[in-house]
């Protein structure tokens, strides 16, 4: 399976939902519409719009999907990258995708309004649903206050070094796993599915979203160009990731307590982060988070085979899989 796949099957309406994202951000400040036309074009996979839209499909049984739907996939991606516009301030990111970011080119200041502006329409195209409004708008709200809490309790933990793998987890959850959520939510809710399918659909996509920032932190530890980062950028960021929590179970009291230290003193000895994947390395924290990502998976696609059978739902298990398993 490829994104290309994903897209074709889609068909109208992901041109639909593309159309729309590119509606929404038009401006007539020549400025702010070729920065946003910039970033549109360096926009990665664009998973969780398709999420969205194969699980509004999947639920109505492949058909062609009613406008709440692609508003809804639409706002996922419009809100997605207003968080990585704000990210790249908040961590000082030079490089996104292998491209260098809009804090980078610009300034963090023009990083962050143009954020604001993705998010401004994100919820705007949730407020123009013509159906179902006040409930996809506390969805995505309450995203958004996910988004703050995860992003502040990684501060603290950072602080402190002494993130656990609940911790971990709840961060994760906050920042990346709260976003799958609302787009897969959000998108049965569009098609006005029973109680049942939206629950399954729930534990799909947390579990989804669990298991791609998971594999995204391995790719931390093991290193891959295609990622856009070198390796040990989180650990210079002061974030314990799952590879170092699972290296932390194969250690002493005295080993753990020690790497932790390191962890809260990176600013003042950056040396230390070659140790600290040394560590990881000899510890097998890998095969840890690795394992840990394996039980997300499963956890994803046995929620996800409770929908009925359908084409959509048969590229959704792909996409797990395709998460999971990913290179980049």
């Amino acid at each position: 399976m490829n994104i290309d796949e994903l897209k074709e099957f889609c068909g109208e309406d992901w041109k639909k939902t593309d159309a729309r994202m590119r509606a929404a951000l038009k401006s007539d400040i020549a400025l702010l519409d070729s920065t946003n036309g910039m970033i549109l074009s360096h926009s990665g996979k664009q998973l969780r719009p398709l999420l969205s839209l194969l699980i509004a499909k999947a639920c109505s049984g492949d058909a062609s999907l009613p406008e709440d739907s692609i508003r809804v996939a639409a706002a996922a991606e419009l809100l997605h990258n207003a968080t990585l516009l704000h990210d790249d301030v908040a961590d000082e990111s030079d490089y996104r995708r292998g491209s260098p970011t809009l804090n980078s080119l610009m300034g963090p200041s023009v990083s962050v309004l143009v954020g604001d502006y993705w998010l401004v329409s994100a919820m705007n195209e949730i407020q123009a649903a013509e159906h179902f409004g006040p409930r996809l708008i506390s969805i995505f709200s309450r995203t958004l206050t996910h988004l703050a809490e995860g992003e502040m309790l990684q501060l603290q933990k950072a602080r402190g070094g002494d993130t656990s793998e609940d911790d971990y987890l709840r961060i994760i959850f906050s920042k990346t796993a709260s976003l799958f959520e609302a787009a897969a939510v959000a998108a049965v809710i569009s098609v006005n599915s029973s109680p049942e399918t939206e629950d399954a659909v729930r534990q799909y996509a947390v579990s989804l979203g669990l298991a791609f920032q998971i594999r995204d932190d391995i790719f931390d530890y093991s290193g891959n160009a295609g990622v856009g980062k070198p390796v040990g950028v989180d650990i210079l960021e002061q974030k314990i990731t799952m590879p170092l929590i699972g290296a932390f179970r194969n250690s002493s009291v005295e080993e753990e307590n020690e790497v932790r230290k390191m962890v809260s003193m990176i600013h003042e000895h950056p040396e230390y982060a070659g140790r600290i994947l040394e560590f990881v390395r000899e510890k097998d924290g890998i095969s840890y988070a690795e394992k840990r990502l394996e039980d997300f998976t499963c956890a994803a696609v046995e929620a996800i085979s409770r929908l009925p059978e359908t084409r959509a739902g048969k590229y959704l298990r792909e996409m797990t899989y395709y998460v999971a398993k990913r290179d980049r």
